[in-house]
């Protein structure tokens, strides 16, 4: 028995490969009474269209199978699973008279996630008791899990192979085995769920009695890997798919592309049906306009294949058109039928062989053409022989071209899980448009993920950017001075955002600028006069906030509407620790001119080589906490390996203890050796590899020698000393003064004259700028408060702006890249800004601003949108 039905009026479409009445009210559900009243008091709202499907035969102990865009959720199972434990009549056979539920999930997240929802649903269950199973690699980790009593095991795939070495007892009291996610499992896993079901089955063949076995799969997308768990582990399962692509694959559907110019797409047409009316099959031409309806009908006309049409401007109704096709069909006659994709639902056609997209389809149009076809899919639970299969299978062609790129994306995926065979012209059309698509996230950040272990496992779906630019990246830099030896840095995390990625300091131990500038601050702001609020609160400028008796610099990140007495919540950065928090817009502080030119000291630091285990894409809770509860607020050092920007990537990063009276660093522990004596944690040989292919990418590459000696400085020293109290590190003054003039240079590239000009600028108090352009002018924002007393002159090539600020000289002396009309520039000042307006020799655009690198000018993003132009752009 199949099934495809287009159910109310959303047009759900569900394909069954037995019939199932749905259950899609709760209060009639086939779940335990006690578990209902659970799930309406926690205001579930539920049953969904695939849960009224897929509840009834799970319930009843069927094995079960579901593809559904919901296939994420752990409800499509629980409450049947739930529902089945309650019966204890069902497990007398079974060793302490109880069934036991094995839940498998892709990662530890998704583990955690089932498992709090299971303690959340178990109050309306008796005596149920679930665990949640997450060992490291460590083997004494394993025979340390008591799993004796409890009903529902939560766990994945490597941590049950893990347990079962210790705890191979399980699976003979295992009853229900669920596989969530199915299509992720068998992606990352494959091995390893094979493993587990071949355990599985040779356990309930000996099983004693006749205990109730079940296997319920769900997921989000068919995978090649479903049909043999289906043939050779499931017991003739009920098969519940809502999505019509997923059924199309599941159904065997022939996926054929064929390219050809957009000009010869009629002749391709008619080479198609030639071939189609030999074997008489019930044919849909579709396409997306009524022009096109039009031209194909007269084609096909021209060339005596009869054929009928239908669009939404035709004068014969749907079904008139519908009969008249059948009847073609009945009577021997080739049946085509050309329609625009607007007239699909009204047909409502579900017995075509063969569908032709002459307009290449987009991901919705792709589904509805496919559901022309669900009475021929020949699903993979019949058994017929290969002369039969190929004559009733149906038949999918799309032209490709020229023009198909928009959609291309979109309909290859499934294409490709379909095995149908990817002409090169496909490919290359969806890696133009995959470029295209990258490369509109060029403001983005960098993905964390890329900089944390090197990898990013899902490039389409991650929303952040995968490429160096400069104009973020390296819009602001570490200070030289603030790396006191090619070998070495201290740090300071402040911030620990996960095991191997902290925000902090890097503190210069013979002079820590930071620490002189938090006790003038403190200071300053001691005394009640000094604490002036902000009346008005503005984007990315600089404020000062006391908590207790600390007081931090902060930038405001983003501004909510105002309340009725003018107070706002706003998000702020710690800029010299990284961190951000919400809070009053009153709690801000003026913040004067003195105490802002120090640069802000946060950076972020990442520590090399190590990774979760088991191909997970997070750390582990467990391993976060340790590691911030270790490291957190202490002096460390570590050897810096790679930095881009305020990030650096540091291997090995050591924990230390000053002894003062002996002038020595102890060593106390390796955060990598930390992480990796977790068991939670492997080796990642390739990071700083990868790292620094990314790099490579980068327009400017004159550094390369610089980065390649830097890279590969001799790490041993620093290595051998990371291993606790074996040895200590003599602290030298001297010594480091003089290692220190033959730093590498660092990612960015830096003239002479660059350095010169940034101590200079140092020493005038350099006002922050932001900037922007558009073909004829480029506008500077000149972040200065209530300037008195300024100038600005203006050169071809050279802009100098000053002014006084709560008593402080502010000089920008800036050497344009390009030329600008003098004496057409002007100068505006306001109470918070100076608004610079330089008009520009020449129109286009410019690649960046200044000759040399200055860190106090970077691109004002909020405006760069508004410029159309792709190109990469530098800074400063």
């Amino acid at each position: 028995f199949q099934s495809f039905q287009n159910v109310g009026e959303e047009k759900n479409f569900v394909f069954l490969s037995k019939k199932i009445e749905p259950s899609s009210v709760l209060e009639t559900a086939p779940l335990f009474d006690g578990l209902k009243k659970e799930l309406a008091w926690n205001k579930f709202s539920g049953p969904t269209f695939t849960e009224s499907y897929c509840w009834p035969p799970a319930a009843q102990g069927y094995d079960v199978l579901v593809i559904s865009h919901q296939g994420n959720d752990p409800l499509l199972y629980i409450p049947p699973v739930l529902t089945l434990l309650q019966l204890e009549s069902d497990y007398q056979a079974l060793p302490n008279m109880g069934g036991v539920s094995l839940i498998l999930c892709p990662g530890w997240k998704k583990a955690q996630l089932v498992f709090d929802l299971l303690k959340t649903y178990r109050k309306g269950c008796r005596h149920l008791r679930p665990v949640l199973v997450i060992l490291g690699q460590n083997k004494e980790a394993a025979s340390q899990v008591e799993i004796r009593g409890c009903e529902v095991v939560v766990t994945t795939p490597h941590n049950l192979l893990r347990l079962l070495e210790h705890n191979s007892w399980l699976l003979c009291r295992l009853c229900h085995l669920v596989l969530d996610e199915i299509d992720v499992l068998f992606s990352d896993t494959t091995e390893q769920v094979f493993t587990i079901l071949g355990c599985y089955k040779k356990a309930t063949a000996q099983a004693r009695g006749n205990p109730p076995h079940q296997i319920i799969a769900v997921g989000a997308q068919w995978n090649k890997h479903i049909t043999p768990l289906i043939k050779e582990f499931m017991n003739d399962p009920y098969i519940v798919i809502t999505v019509i692509e997923e059924a199309a694959i599941f159904g065997n559907v022939q996926q054929v592309v064929q390219p050809c110019m957009n000009s010869s797409r009629t002749a391709e047409l008619l080479k198609i049906l030639d071939f189609t009316q030999r074997n008489l099959q019930k044919v849909l031409v579709c396409t997306d306009s009524v022009t096109e309806v039009e031209m194909v009908h007269k084609a096909l006309k021209s060339n005596s294949i009869v054929s009928l049409r239908k669009h939404k401007e035709s004068k014969c109704n749907a079904q008139c058109v519908l009969e008249r096709w059948r009847k073609m069909h009945s009577s021997g006659t080739p049946a085509v039928l050309v329609l625009a994709d607007d007239c699909l639902q009204p047909l409502g056609i579900t017995d075509a062989t063969c569908v032709i997209h002459f307009s290449f389809p987009s991901p919705e149009a792709f589904r509805q053409r496919l559901q022309c076809m669900t009475d021929n899919f020949c699903t993979v639970t019949q058994v017929w022989s290969a002369e039969d299969q190929e004559r009733t299978k149906a038949k999918s062609v799309l032209l490709l071209t020229e023009n198909s790129s928009c959609h291309a994306p979109g309909v290859l995926h499934c294409l490709k899980r379909a095995e149908a065979e990817i002409p090169e012209e496909l490919s290359d059309s969806t890696g133009r448009v995959l470029e295209s698509e990258e490369n509109e996230k060029f403001s983005r950040p960098l993905c964390t993920s890329l900089k944390t272990f090197g990898i990013c496992r899902n490039r389409t779906a991650c929303p952040d950017r995968h490429q160096i630019n400069l104009s973020i990246d390296l819009a602001q830099n570490i200070a030289d001075e603030m790396i006191e030896t090619p070998k070495r840095v201290t740090i300071l995390p402040l911030l620990i955002v996960h095991a191997t990625h902290y925000f902090g300091r890097i503190v210069n131990k013979q002079k820590d600028q930071y620490a002189i500038l938090a006790k003038e601050m403190n200071d300053y702001f001691k005394v009640p006069g000094h604490r002036v609020s902000v009346n008005t609160v503005e984007k990315s400028v600089f404020y000062g906030l006391r908590e207790g008796a600390v007081c931090h610099r902060v930038q405001v990140v983003e501004t909510p509407a105002k309340d009725e007495e003018n107070v706002c919540e706003v998000t702020i950065k710690y800029i010299d620790e990284g961190r951000t928090s919400q809070v009053k817009s009153d709690q801000l502080l003026h913040l004067p001119a003195k105490f802002q030119g120090l640069p802000p000291q946060a950076v972020e630091i990442i520590v090399c080589r190590v990774k979760p285990i088991d191909n997970e894409v997070e750390w582990n809770p467990k391993v976060t906490d340790l590691i911030n509860h270790k490291i957190k607020g202490k002096i460390h050092h570590a050897k810096v390996v790679h930095t881009l920007g305020k990030t650096v990537w540091v291997d090995p990063m050591v924990g230390v203890t000053n002894l003062p009276t002996m002038k020595m660093w102890i060593n106390e522990y390796n955060i990598r050796s930390e992480i990796l004596s977790t068991g939670l944690g492997t080796d990642n040989p390739e990071h700083v590899a990868e790292i620094q292919k990314l790099c490579t990418q980068m327009p400017v590459l004159d550094h390369a020698e610089n980065l390649e000696h830097f890279t590969k400085e001799d790490t041993a020293g620093l290595e051998a000393a990371s291993k606790p109290q074996e040895t200590s590190i003599q602290e030298n003054p001297a010594e480091s003064c003089n290692s220190s003039a033959t730093l590498p240079s660092d990612d960015v590239v830096q003239t002479k004259e660059a350095e010169d000009s940034t101590v200079h600028q140092q020493k005038s108090c350099h006002p922050e700028i932001k900037w922007f352009q558009d073909n004829v002018t480029v506008t500077l924002k000149v972040q200065i408060l209530r300037a008195a007393d300024s100038k600005c002159e203006f050169s071809k090539e050279k802009v100098v702006f000053s002014a006084y600020s709560e008593g402080r000289l502010y000089v920008a002396d800036l050497e344009l890249y390009q030329s600008v009309i003098a004496e057409k520039s002007t100068c505006v000042v306001k109470d918070t800004e100076a608004v610079i307006l330089l008009v520009k020799e020449k129109k286009g655009a410019w690649c960046k601003l200044l000759k040399n690198k200055n860190v106090h000018v970077s691109l004002d993003f909020e405006h760069w949108q508004e410029s159309e132009d792709e190109t990469p752009f530098t800074v400063g």
